[in-house]
């Protein structure tokens, strides 16, 4: 990708991005995008359209139990097709393939992409599901939702729900399993490392609940 027109998409990006979620701000866009450039680089494929694709992913944001989360992916990979026809010097015949990896970032619907773009941009998004950060997003998405940490009466989420009740249930239900849903050779060894982190996360939650006589 030229350089002028990477200048001009962060500009852009950095600019229509939510300022009111930490778990999906700009910080969470530019890791997202330098994730998927590096996987890029190794497995030869187009930056033209990767970039965007990562950049303008998240563009349309709702907390995780609104029921306007499911139409994110599509609104966000519609406003980046306007933006990129509006930049003379970025190739139209690649807005489509930048919409489609957008589209089929989503974690909740279990997309599987064939499109090597696709592909790079859902791993890219989930290693952000998995690791050090992860937690830091976890508990800040769930601040959002107003859940608590754990539920006292089921603090390890033993009982299967279809809705967040708490922190914790994000674990168990995305954190945990991003790394089985990887692509690509460098994601797997990145997600491999991250949940190891995560189940050492919660082995101490487990402790600390322990010595504080909440469970026995």
């Amino acid at each position: 990708m030229k350089k002028n027109i990477k200048t001009t998409l962060v500009k852009i990006a950095k600019n229509l991005q939510t300022r009111d979620d930490p778990s999906h701000d700009f910080q969470h866009v530019l890791r997202v995008t330098n994730m998927a450039e590096i996987i890029g680089k190794k497995e030869k494929a187009d930056l033209d359209i990767l970039t965007p694709a990562a950049l303008f992913h998240d563009l349309i944001v709702c907390k995780k139990n609104s029921p306007h989360s499911k139409y994110e992916s599509e609104k966000s990979a519609k406003t980046a097709a306007k933006i990129l026809k509006n930049i003379n010097e970025f190739p139209n015949d690649k807005i489509g393939a930048v919409e489609i990896c957008i589209k089929q970032c989503s974690f909740s619907k279990n997309i599987k992409p064939k499109m090597l773009e696709a592909k790079i941009i859902q791993d890219s998004d989930r290693l952000e599901a998995c690791g050090a950060i992860s937690i830091m997003r976890t508990f800040s998405s769930g601040g959002q939702m107003n859940i608590p940490f754990y539920n006292p009466k089921d603090p390890f989420c033993k009982k299967k729900s279809t809705e967040f009740k708490s922190n914790i249930d994000l674990f168990h239900r995305r954190l945990l399993v991003v790394g089985k849903k990887m692509h690509t050779d460098h994601a797997k060894k990145i997600a491999k490392k991250r949940t190891l982190f995560l189940k050492k996360f919660l082995s101490e939650f487990k402790r600390e609940l322990k010595e504080s006589g909440i469970i026995t």
